[in-house]
């Protein structure tokens, strides 16, 4: 069993930043793939990044790509969202993900196994 926390959010000007972060706890293993997705008002979830804890470069939807960077503290079993330059249809709730070792495609949201509570980002315009 992996717990995930995300927390961070919050509300942002356009143009703004702000860090999110996933906690992860239980059965982690720095060979796993941990992601996030976000979910806009009224629509539905979509996915934003993914980063394994070790090997792989980070993989990035093109919506974001450029703006939003995925960290990882292996040490601290946590992964970072840093999202730049937001605009207002960054709004959404964003949620942590992980899954136990694959060769599945990263952006699906069904081959992921544990998810966080959510944590809601709103960018104001």
């Amino acid at each position: 069993q992996v717990q995930l926390v995300e927390s961070g959010g919050g509300l942002v000007q356009t143009g703004g930043s702000l860090r999110l972060s996933c906690a992860a706890s239980g059965r982690t293993f720095s060979t796993r793939t941990m992601a996030w997705f976000r979910q806009p008002p009224g629509k539905e979830r979509e996915f934003v990044g993914a980063r394994s804890w070790s090997g792989t470069s980070p993989y990035y939807a093109d919506s974001v790509k450029g703006r939003f960077d995925i960290s990882r503290d292996n040490a601290k079993n946590t992964l970072y969202l840093q999202m730049n330059r937001l605009k207002p249809e960054d709004t959404a709730v964003y949620y942590c993900a992980a899954r136990r070792p694959s060769g599945g495609a990263a952006y699906l949201t069904s081959t992921y196994d544990y998810w966080g509570q959510g944590t809601q980002v709103t960018v104001s315009s």
